[in-house]
């Protein structure tokens, strides 16, 4: 065969063509899924604990290869950062929006998840928090909200419940950070004892504000040591109990304290030094493992410290198992497209490494677990695993 100037510049072209094309079809071929959460501020090394985890499963993913309806695909995790910050937080909704992912895992906190649902919701793309608590969140009857968590309807009484009966305290002083998740997750814990507290002889002594940004917590501290409580519960992140619990030593009365998922983590004994003692601090997980499930996470917990350097904070499995229902969802639906999975996910069973994932009608994961925890040589002790 004779090659002419001519023959081989339309050999170029078609081969470009080609290449174009299958630039094309591999592009068609990517899931995108959203992360947002906290990377940056006072709480980044929770949202950063999410991140790793959805990333887990992405990776985990790709490696095993995804396949619905008999087509391959990779996922791409899109992770975006919002602060802690609600109108930070809409604005990278509609940043994962415009990119046109196909369901979003997060975001972290509530006073951040509840703003930017509102935009999935107009997209119509799915989204589950892997630790947002506040009920507001599904009470919205958005069908695009789903929540693999127990919510602070279930923890606030669950902590309630172990204060006064196993913990068996008797004058409790109450303080919240005003965030969407603190006084959320304080007014449920309060509405338990009132409702409940006689038969225990348990009452509220106090009741406090304070920021989720404070560090000077002294004022409000000795109005709370005037009225002698023998526990203090705190509705907040570990960046504020920490200095809490460094300046109730100061002001001579370190007596018990609990809170919620915000400050249950091995970084409140780190922030808090020699504020706190073994067996002080009480505090739930919005979730659980039961034993079934202890293997597998710990194997998780194994290959994540592997892979990351550092050691499980609170909520990377749920990230992980967000991911998971999510592609799940998709695969039984035949599709990744939000509008012909979305059914197949409010009504999934999931597998997942913490457990089974079933959504009720607002989008709550059914019977939801709590997981009570306390510290002991800086590191988190599990003492019971409740509903």
């Amino acid at each position: 065969m004779q090659f002419t100037t001519k023959t081989i510049c339309r050999a170029l072209a078609l081969a470009f063509i080609g290449v174009a094309g299958a630039a094309t079809a591999q592009a068609e071929d990517i899931i995108k899924i959203g992360h947002v959460a906290a990377t940056s501020g006072p709480v980044a090394h929770l949202g950063k604990d999410t991140e790793n985890g959805a990333r887990m499963a992405v990776d985990e993913l790709n490696a095993k290869g995804v396949v619905i309806a008999g087509k391959k695909y990779k996922i791409a995790l899109l992770a975006e950062d919002d602060a802690g910050d609600p109108k930070q937080a809409t604005t990278v909704a509609q940043k994962l929006v415009d990119a046109k992912v196909q369901g979003v895992v997060g975001h972290q906190t509530s006073g951040t998840t509840i703003p930017a649902s509102r935009i999935y919701y107009g997209a119509g793309i799915p989204q589950i928090t892997p630790s947002a608590s506040s009920p507001q969140y599904t009470h919205q009857r958005y069908n695009t909200t789903f929540r693999n968590i127990a919510n602070d309807e279930q923890l606030g009484p669950a902590l309630a419940r172990y204060a006064m009966q196993t913990m068996q305290v008797k004058r409790i002083a109450v303080v919240d950070d005003r965030t969407a998740y603190g006084k959320g997750l304080a007014d449920e814990f309060t509405k338990t004892v009132k409702r409940t507290g006689a038969a225990t002889g348990t009452t509220i002594v106090s009741t406090q504000y304070t920021n989720d940004k404070a560090t000077d917590l002294m004022a409000i501290l000795t109005a709370i040591k005037a009225t002698k409580p023998d526990m203090v519960f705190f509705g907040g992140m570990d960046a504020v109990a920490a200095p809490m619990l460094r300046q109730m030593k100061q002001l001579g009365f370190p007596i018990k304290f609990m809170g919620g998922d915000g400050m249950c983590s091995d970084s409140v004994p780190r922030l808090a030094g020699d504020g706190m003692s073994d067996g002080q601090v009480v505090c739930a997980e919005a979730g659980g493992v039961e034993k079934a499930q202890e293997k597998g996470m710990e194997d998780f917990r194994v290959a994540y410290k592997k892979r990351f350097g550092v050691e499980v904070q609170t909520y990377a499995g749920y990230a992980y198992d967000a991911v998971m229902t999510l592609v799940e969802a998709m695969q039984k639906a035949g599709s990744p497209d939000p509008a012909k999975y979305l059914p197949v996910l409010a009504k999934i069973q999931h597998k997942g490494l913490l457990g089974n994932v079933a959504f009720d009608a607002n989008g709550d994961v059914q019977n939801g677990l709590v997981t009570i925890y306390s510290f002991k040589d800086g590191h988190r002790q599990k003492l019971a695993v409740v509903k």
